[in-house]
């Protein structure tokens, strides 16, 4: 039987509101990967958690398993990536990364390596000049380590790809196709 509490460390892809206070957030975990999880009482003015779960921060969490969905108990910053946020085209570039992560991946599928390079691109966005070459180099090492792309292979379209990987078209690549001009 697993246990009924865990802690891990992830980052946040998206979040989304749900009944008056709460947000269900979909977090990638080094140990779990990809998961749902319901942070109550988070919309309130008073509360402490709702700083720690803005998207692409890296946080140290603990969660309870529920019946359908974890609940987050606690949530604490490991990484904020403040640098990213003061450029609005690397926010569009850390908006496309969280949905790439987030479309190609499924609910408890973990691969630690993926989650090493969200965190490696992440970082490296902080300081980069080259969006663009980024961006591809993001797709092509994420479709690599799930195996929708052989490694050492040059992968001239990614948006192709991924469109083939994910059956349509991911929301931010318009956005962040105009904005890499």
């Amino acid at each position: 039987m697993t246990p009924r509490t865990y802690s891990d460390e992830g980052i946040v892809l998206t979040r989304r509101h749900y009944a008056e206070a709460d947000r269900i957030l979909s977090v990638y975990s080094k140990n779990h990967g990809r998961l749902s999880l319901i942070a109550k009482g988070v919309r309130r003015p008073t509360s402490k958690k709702r700083g720690h779960i803005e998207v692409f921060n890296q946080i140290k969490f603990q969660a309870v398993r529920g019946r359908g969905l974890d609940l987050m108990t606690e949530a604490e910053i490991i990484e904020n990536f403040a640098e990213i946020r003061k450029s609005l085209k690397k926010v569009a570039l850390a908006y496309y990364f969280m949905e790439v992560v987030g479309r190609t991946t499924h609910e408890g599928e973990k691969h630690s390596e993926l989650y090493e390079n969200i965190l490696e691109n992440l970082r490296r966005l902080k300081t980069a000049k080259e969006l663009k070459k980024l961006r591809k180099q993001f797709v092509y090492e994420s479709l690599s380590i799930l195996g929708f792309w052989p490694k050492g292979k040059i992968l001239l379209d990614p948006d192709a790809k991924l469109a083939e990987v994910t059956e349509r078209n991911l929301s931010s690549v318009r956005v962040g196709k105009r904005l890499l001009k």
